[in-house]
């Protein structure tokens, strides 16, 4: 060891149960904050965890592994945040006007997400590695247990349920709000409203969600 190493800075072969696989999925939510889902590389991981890089097989079977696993972990976040929004609707008495709420909570959520985790939404929106990878991973949900569109869908029904929206208009409804409040965050992060005034931003992302609750 040279005089320059420290402890700290030599690569580790070993670490208790379960700490590695921690270690190396927050190294990889890291990547993904910094540089959205092309910067998630194992090897990376490996070295921001200080292990040597075959440690890391015995968690991940490779970089598909580990690019799925902070993926679901973007998406739990994701949930997370919408969750925040969601809170604020449940104080309001009126049920109608709380499932109107929820549903605006959900979009506020996402867009909010969109600007302030710009590399972990884009992450969780990237293709998946391996089919089906996702599915029943509880590391994609928030507290709730349902995950993003999962929330999406419960605010609809809560509306169908409430009488806030007439039930023949509920089929297929939840694509056509993930689509323009998606559509409005990728215009506000890679389109002609990143430069905009964060007030202007604020603005038309409320006119949008009104246009979607009136509009479905």
């Amino acid at each position: 060891m040279s005089n320059e190493d420290s402890p700290a800075d030599v690569p580790r072969s070993t670490y208790r149960h379960g700490d590695l696989r921690r270690a190396l999925l927050e190294a990889g939510l890291a990547l993904a904050r910094e540089g959205g889902p092309d910067a998630i590389v194992l090897r990376e991981a490996t070295r921001r965890a200080k292990v040597v890089p075959n440690a890391a097989y015995r968690h991940f079977a490779g970089h598909r592994e580990l690019f799925d696993a902070v993926r679901a972990a973007a998406l739990g976040a994701l949930a997370k945040a919408i969750e925040l929004e969601w809170d604020k609707a449940d104080a309001i008495p009126d049920a109608a006007e709380r499932a109107r709420a929820q549903l605006s909570a959900v979009g506020a959520g996402y867009m909010g997400f969109a600007q302030a985790e710009t590399g972990l939404f884009r992450t969780a929106f990237a293709p998946r590695q391996r089919e089906g990878a996702l599915q029943g991973d509880p590391a994609r949900t928030g507290s709730k247990g349902l995950g993003p569109f999962g929330l999406l869908n419960a605010a609809l029904d809560a509306m169908v349920q409430t009488g806030a929206l007439p039930a023949e208009r509920r089929p297929g409804a939840e694509y056509l709000a993930w689509s323009a409040v998606h559509g409005m965050a990728l215009l506000i992060i890679d389109g002609p409203l990143h430069s905009a005034p964060a007030e202007t931003r604020e603005a038309l992302g409320k006119r949008l969600l009104h246009m979607v609750e009136r509009g479905l």
